[in-house]
């Protein structure tokens, strides 16, 4: 099981949630957002600590729901502009290798932008010229967004991000590699709709009983890295 941590260097906070969720918990990957100021702190983590694999946090915008409404609190570039979605892709994978000094471990993006065309074909090939694994792209790994804390209109739902909860996913995992996504964070400072959330999602990942049930099921804990080219 890969446990990746999405939104490094979106804030101090996330920064800190994850860096901790690493080191005192289960997370083994993070993607990283770089064109955030707090991205330069994530990317020195990234350098001296090798053992986490790092990945493209694709950022093309973000949206919030707001009385049922999903309106922009950002966009980086049309979601139907082809040319420069894959341009935008392009400068925030050469910023990655600048800050990071090294290619990304694999690519997935915010909000999961690149589920839909034209993005989703333009992070294809760009994965596979780099020769790692994106989101939802290869039957090699099963990917699992069940830890998550907000229903799809952005309603709390705080049992989903328990420790008992988190157990039941461990529990039922299929044969062979799963990516778990989770949003950890620390001092509620998240830019976003999905805030408090991560606080609680930090918690339950440094449990010491999320790590008994990972051993007890005899889960192996992975990382991007450990993941053979496509």
């Amino acid at each position: 099981m890969i446990v990746n941590a999405d939104d490094f260097g979106q804030s101090a906070g996330i920064n800190e949630g994850i860096i901790r969720c690493h080191e005192a918990g289960v997370v083994t990957s993070a993607s990283l957002m770089v064109r955030w100021p707090w991205s330069w702190a994530a990317a020195a983590y990234a350098r001296q600590e090798p053992a986490m694999s790092v990945g493209l946090h694709v950022d093309l915008g973000e949206w919030a729901c707001r009385n049922g409404e999903w309106l922009p609190v950002y966009e980086v570039v049309s979601g139907s502009d082809a040319a420069a979605i894959r341009a935008e892709i392009v400068d925030q994978l050469e910023l990655f290798e600048r800050m990071v000094e090294r290619p990304p471990t694999h690519l997935d993006s915010h909000q999961h932008v690149h589920a839909e065309e034209p993005a989703r074909s333009i992070v294809a090939e760009i994965a596979e010229c780099l020769g790692v694994p994106y989101r939802r792209g290869s039957g090699r790994i099963t990917y699992c967004g069940e830890f998550y804390g907000q229903t799809r209109d952005g309603c709390a739902l705080k049992d989903a991000i328990s420790v008992a909860r988190l157990i039941e996913i461990l529990k039922a995992l299929p044969t062979g590699t799963t990516e778990l996504s989770c949003h950890p964070g620390l001092r509620n400072d998240a830019p976003g709709m999905y805030v408090a959330e991560r606080e609680q999602e930090a918690r339950a990942l440094c449990d010491p009983r999320v790590r008994e049930s990972i051993t007890e099921h005899g889960i192996e804990l992975i990382s991007f890295c450990d993941v053979a080219t496509p």
